[in-house]
């Protein structure tokens, strides 16, 4: 402050040029300007430093938006609906109010001390990823435990839509058991049409391979021509689009307890109705999942069954004159014969026909699969 009254006084008072003064006192030319024009203008008081803050903030919401956006947070979380700042942000702007930015509501319920920051997590950019590209491409399956009001466990079966994340069917059971899988696919089917591919994990209400044989909902996927897909055992990510869907759920129906099972599928059935036509996904820009779904052309099924699968596989023979492929989600032993015992060998895959050849280029001959065998025979080059 005293260098700010020798500089205004050296000026003001002695008469001394600005480029003079600026020169003694070691400062800049503006500076002493701004210094005897504030000064002339306001008097000794307009030299007191002022506050470098800003005087309005861009990022200010009034309070009236910030109670309405409050109401919203405690609403969406007595639904058991997402209640970030995305979402909130989303309903504002169908609603037609002012909108803040995300990273502004962000703040807003952080401050109020609705969100508590979490550490970082893994980036999603780190996963592989696998999306359908149209609706009907693939449909996801599985069943989960829940619980009465009086703690009776029950079986809640989904079957959900890979591409829009449409829930097409959500059913609660005491037991699902796989006629109840066969029949609510069958309804799908006729209210959606029949998947390009449906995708399940290994539970034996989908499939018997662990019994060696075919189920009933295979056969059934077989007969529409529907290309049915397995999980790895133990990797839920595999179908984690209705392992979501069922972490969703369970926190809507944390929020309303049923007595029956009645009145667990009435829930199940706003539950739904709330998912695919209100709620944004967030995997789905934003948009609902009945909007996705509805927005694009289905893929018909048979499409991808349809395709030929084409492979090559590179194999030993072993003492025996075999070499093994599976086929069919079993292993199947290919007879090369026992001349070829030792030697490397190729296997040229498409769909059923396997040619086997030699590293030297060597046809050794070829095999149709027998899905009802496990030791294919081999049909000799040249021969008839």
């Amino acid at each position: 402050m005293v260098l700010v009254q020798m500089v205004v006084d050296s000026v003001v008072l002695e008469g001394r040029s600005i480029r003079l003064t600026a020169q003694r006192y070691g400062v800049s030319k503006s500076w002493v300007h701004e210094l005897v024009r504030r000064y002339r203008e306001g008097g000794a008081e307009a030299l007191v430093p002022r506050s470098k803050a800003p005087t309005t903030n861009p990022r200010s919401v009034s309070l009236a938006l910030e109670e309405r956006i409050v109401s919203m947070r405690k609403e969406l979380v007595d639904l058991g609906a997402d209640a970030g700042a995305e979402t909130i942000h989303w309903h504002l702007s169908q609603a037609g109010h002012e909108v803040p930015s995300v990273a502004t509501l962000y703040r807003l319920l952080k401050r109020r001390g609705f969100i508590t920051p979490e550490p970082r997590k893994r980036p999603h950019a780190s996963y592989i990823r696998f999306e359908a590209s149209l609706p009907n491409e693939c449909w996801q399956s599985d069943m989960t435990h829940w619980h009465l009001a009086d703690d009776t466990e029950v079986e809640i079966l989904t079957f959900i839509d890979d591409y829009s994340r449409r829930v097409l069917a959500c059913e609660v059971f005491t037991t699902v058991k796989s006629y109840d899988v066969r029949r609510v696919f069958a309804r799908c089917c006729e209210a959606y049409g029949t998947p390009a591919s449906v995708l399940t994990d290994n539970g034996a209400i989908y499939n018997a391979q662990s019994r060696g044989g075919r189920s009933g909902f295979e056969s059934d996927l077989l007969e529409r021509r529907v290309l049915y897909k397995h999980s790895t055992p133990y990797h839920p990510q595999t179908c984690g689009k209705v392992e979501r869907w069922h972490r969703t759920l369970k926190k809507f129906l944390l929020k309303r307890p049923a007595a029956s099972l009645l009145e667990q599928q009435l829930v199940l059935d706003n539950t739904v109705r709330y998912y695919n036509e209100v709620r944004p996904h967030r995997s789905r820009g934003r948009v609902t999942p009945l909007h996705a779904y509805e927005g694009r052309d289905r893929m018909p099924a048979g499409t991808l069954i349809d395709q030929p699968h084409h492979r090559i596989r590179h194999d030993v023979v072993d003492v025996r004159g075999h070499v093994t492929l599976r086929y069919l989600g079993k292993l199947r032993h290919l007879n090369v014969g026992w001349s070829y015992r030792g030697q490397p060998i190729r296997l040229y895959v498409v769909d059923d026909h396997v040619d086997i050849v030699t590293e030297d280029g060597e046809l050794v001959g070829e095999i149709v699969l027998n899905p009802d065998r496990d030791y294919q025979p081999i049909i000799r080059s040249g021969s008839n």
